[in-house]
């Protein structure tokens, strides 16, 4: 498939978004943004696709049959702890020493 020059374009220059602010908020994404030495542009962009991130990987989903989900609660329901965990519950912490 053929691509347009639109296509080529959006990928070697990206596309623009738009958004409308209240100038309150706008102040604090430009305080924010001046905070981390950035863009208001570059702030919201990386900000909105931590965001973006975040709500597809709390989406992810898996299927089990009967067998396979009675195994995994086993699991969950029996963990075998490993020596390395029970040296460190074991462990003071180093302000209790």
């Amino acid at each position: 498939m053929a691509t347009t020059a639109r296509e080529r374009q959006d990928a070697t220059h990206g596309v623009t978004l738009n958004i409308r602010a209240d100038p309150r908020r706008r102040d604090l994404i430009d305080r924010a943004a001046e905070a981390l030495g950035k863009s208001r542009s570059e702030f919201m962009l990386e900000t909105a696709c931590k965001e973006a991130e975040s709500v597809l990987l709390d989406r992810r989903y898996f299927t089990l049959d009967e067998a396979q989900f009675q195994a995994f609660l086993a699991r969950l329901d029996a963990p075998a702890p490993s020596a390395k965990l029970v040296e460190l519950l074991n462990t003071k912490a180093p302000w209790e020493k």
